[in-house]
């Protein structure tokens, strides 16, 4: 092993009580900064991703780690009990526990070689419920068509196959990349070790048809227009023994003729009389609970507002309702008998107040 590292802890910058964890994630950053492959040309990163790689391959195993802790670096040099495990190629060893780890940091996602195990596509569809439906919830009947794996060839897509000669079954063939070897599927076969000879007639080879499904969707309390219901696992199915996909359904609630809804608070105008509205009255009005009794003040005005507290929506989240706000409007008869129109004359007369005052001055 090369020499010219002083200190493993300090070469890959941990302390010399670093947990394994704290250990590969600093190894990672480093390799991913020096790595030879992103530094073309650069003979000092690739002096210093040679090092790392030398600290990592003896802290990051434990049974060397401990010999090192004890004895420094002499078992890992030229005589040593690890020195003939230590001279051997370390690129390979080291990124053993996963090349898709560090191809992920340094591309910028997680990548799986040689999986075919892919998880299936997810399912959206829309619903519409009614404003009472998403006040209390419900359940709803729905009808699905999902991708399902082909029950005539199992999901493989074929009715006959031989072992793929490229890869000899394995699904996997060794390439090379700068300073590492490593697997990946095999493009001949796509990494199921195996060729069709003879493509499955009933679903033209794709592995997977199609199904019409019924499915019993709980919609829970509260839900707005745009809220998602997520079933888990009712979407396509996943590829080569991969988990399905989820369905999900979006909520549409239709709007109502006398209720508006803003987040978890109603809002509903009520009509009152003259003579309620002047004199005072104990009404009733509607909820989405079922009606309930609200007194109002005498003089009460056309526009005015009440809250009626914990009236209004089930929040999704906490289950703590909103409120109710009700606004007055004063109901103007159409058509007005003579005695009517009398009585009205004879109030106007005795009313005094002239509700334009100060209206229009300057």
């Amino acid at each position: 092993m090369p020499s010219a590292v002083r200190d493993y802890y300090e070469t890959l910058g941990v302390d010399k009580g670093a947990a394994p964890d704290e250990i590969k994630k600093a190894y990672r950053k480093l390799a991913r900064k020096y790595h030879p492959d992103l530094n073309p040309g650069d003979k000092t990163a690739e002096q210093k991703f040679k090092e790392i790689n030398e600290a990592y391959g003896v802290v990051g195993d434990q049974k060397k780690r401990e010999e090192y802790d004890r004895f420094g670096k002499t078992p890992f040099e030229a005589g040593g009990p690890w020195y003939e495990n230590s001279k051997a190629p370390q690129y390979e060893d080291i990124f053993e526990f996963g090349m898709g780890d560090i191809f992920g940091d340094i591309f910028g996602k997680t990548a799986h070689p040689g999986s075919s195990h892919n998880k299936g596509s997810d399912i959206l569809m829309r619903l519409t419920i009614s404003l009472e439906e998403a006040f209390s919830g419900t359940q709803k009947t729905v009808t699905i068509n999902r991708e399902i794996g082909c029950q005539s060839c199992q999901g493989s897509g074929a009715e006959a196959y031989e072992t793929c000669q490229k890869c000899k079954g394995s699904g996997k063939i060794q390439t090379s990349k700068g300073f590492f070897r490593m697997q990946q599927p095999c493009p001949e076969c796509g990494g199921s070790g195996k060729k069709i000879t003879r493509v499955c007639r009933a679903c033209s080879g794709r592995g997977k048809t199609i199904s019409a499904e019924t499915v019993r969707v709980k919609i829970p309390a509260g839900v707005d227009n745009g809220s998602k219901v997520k079933l888990k696992g009712r979407g396509n199915t996943g590829a080569g023994g991969g988990p399905s996909g989820d369905l999900f359904i979006e909520i549409s609630v239709t709007p109502h003729p006398a209720f508006k809804r803003e987040n978890d608070d109603l809002f509903v105008e009520v009509p009152l009389t003259f003579g309620e509205a002047a004199l005072g009255a104990r009404i009733e009005v509607p909820t989405l609970d079922g009606s309930a009794m609200m007194t109002v003040p005498a003089g009460t005005q056309g526009g005015q507002r009440f809250k009626l507290s914990g009236k209004g929506f089930p929040s999704p989240k906490t289950g703590s309702r909103g409120n109710q706000y009700v606004s007055i409007k004063i109901a103007v008869p159409k058509d007005v008998p003579g005695r009517a129109k009398e009585a009205i004359r004879e109030i106007e007369t005795l009313y005094r107040e002239n509700p334009r005052k100060g209206l229009f001055s300057a």
